[in-house]
């Protein structure tokens, strides 16, 4: 069972470790031919502390890496907006056109129809890429201000050689005092591809597991990041059965008797505009654990499905941080994940209103 921290011993709700990068978006174009895009801030880890922190009001802290010029302060200005602590982003002085350290860019547009959506990264020596063991002072985040849960995931973990120990060793911190962590999967083969594919995913995320609580992903994750396949899952993924997902949790819940939850999102995808969205959550219940499952969106309209999976992260962790029940919790991530993928950008604009509306049954008739 869960034993989370009380607000009233704790600085932070929610802490995040990943990578922050700038998302160039070509509106309703292609990036090969763009004369002009949209910029805004995003990073799988950061989504979530973001997300908990704008749409569900807690207290949410990022940390990082930065390199000091006027690329990074433009990121420092974003983040600013999005309202996440920055007093634990770790500056790097910078070396003039790069070549240590930069700033990460995220090309991507959103798709239509039968055209997918498209990401093309420019982030080789980011400033998160950069960290390494002993550079950020995590006791003084979790014992000395105190934090009731910490998050951080696969992209940050595929980023360097030094990324997987700081994962470690932030999460052996939180452990030792008493902060729940959770991890989400988020396997990037453009992340993996040039280091050792799957076979080097598999190794570094499944040392990284047996120091998680909450384990957090979607079917590729867990096939490509753990190893776990699921039974008769074809490059189409629509009519996948949630119960070949249960068979694949019910081996990962073995696997790993440490995970206290384990959270699979499912995407049925018809057309990059037209999704079925819903997840699985499985919780330990010292007796073998009890599966839930969400609310399904089916048909869902997509505008921009990128931070989805984030944004059902944010939810997720919301409930639990609430006091919800185990439903309740993976009800409010499936719904805040469907409202984020309707607005444009990575991050969350959805508010706690409109999420417990959805809930509620509410429909998509004006308001005024």
């Amino acid at each position: 069972m869960m034993k989370i921290r009380d607000e009233k011993d704790c600085r932070w709700d929610i802490v995040s470790l990943g990578e922050i990068m700038l998302r160039f978006d070509p509106g309703e174009g292609r990036v090969k031919t763009a004369r002009s895009f949209r910029v805004s801030e995003g990073g799988g880890e950061y989504n979530v502390a973001r997300g908990l922190h704008r749409c569900f009001g807690k207290r949410a802290a990022v940390v990082t890496g930065i390199p000091r010029n006027d690329v990074g302060y433009l990121l420092e200005d974003l983040l600013k907006q999005g309202g996440v602590d920055l007093r634990h982003v770790k500056w790097f002085d910078y070396d003039g056109i790069g070549r240590n350290v930069r700033v990460g860019l995220n090309f991507t547009e959103r798709g239509f129809g039968i055209r997918g959506a498209l990401g093309v990264s420019d982030r080789a020596n980011s400033g998160a890429a950069k960290l390494k063991v002993g550079a950020i002072d995590w006791n003084q985040i979790f014992k000395v201000e105190g934090a009731r849960w910490f998050h951080t995931g696969g992209i940050f973990a595929a980023l360097s050689d030094t990324t997987p120990d700081v994962v470690i060793e932030a999460l052996k911190c939180a452990k030792e005092n008493g902060v729940m962590t959770s991890y989400d999967l988020n396997y990037r083969p453009s992340l993996w591809k040039a280091i050792g594919g799957t076979e080097k995913s598999q190794q570094i995320n499944r040392e990284i597991a047996k120091y998680v609580d909450v384990m957090i992903g979607n079917e590729e994750d867990f096939s490509a990041a753990l190893g776990f396949e699921v039974e008769g899952i074809s490059e189409n993924i629509t009519g996948i059965e949630t119960a070949s997902f249960k068979k694949m949790i019910e081996k990962v819940k073995v696997a790993y008797p440490n995970f206290k939850a384990i959270a699979n999102t499912l995407r049925d995808v018809h057309t990059a505009n037209d999704n079925d969205w819903s997840a699985l959550l499985w919780v330990n219940d010292g007796q073998g654990g009890v599966f839930y499952e969400s609310t399904k969106f089916n048909h869902l309209d997509i505008m921009d499905r990128v931070g989805g999976g984030d944004s059902f992260a944010s939810g997720l962790i919301y409930g639990f941080l609430s006091g919800k029940t185990p439903q309740e919790a993976v009800n409010y991530g499936v719904a805040h994940g469907a409202l984020a993928m309707t607005t444009p950008g990575d991050t969350s604009m959805a508010s706690l209103k409109e999420v417990e509306g959805i809930l509620a049954g509410a429909g998509a008739r004006v308001q005024r």
